[in-house]
């Protein structure tokens, strides 16, 4: 079986319309905003559109939509549903 770890991928490698819970941030600059924003372990996240040269997402968490960064999705670590 495989394990939780084995099954994270990075946010910013989720396709539009793909479901996935946060499992956990690498260290950034930016970790503490996005947790604030509401990017938390456990939270469930949809990825809403992607702009058509990759850059930025859009993300549903929280009951709202966030605009984030390629890079900073990157950041982000999340076991798909």
């Amino acid at each position: 079986m495989q394990s939780v770890d084995d099954a994270a991928v990075r946010l910013s490698q989720l396709p539009t319309g793909r479901r996935a819970v946060i499992k956990k941030h690498e260290e950034s600059d930016f970790q503490l905003t996005l947790m604030e924003m509401g990017c938390v372990p456990g939270e469930p996240v949809w990825v809403e559109m992607i702009a058509p040269l990759g850059d930025p997402m859009a993300i549903q968490i929280a009951g709202y939509y966030l605009s984030i960064r390629k890079q900073d999705a990157d950041k982000i670590w999340v076991v798909p549903q």
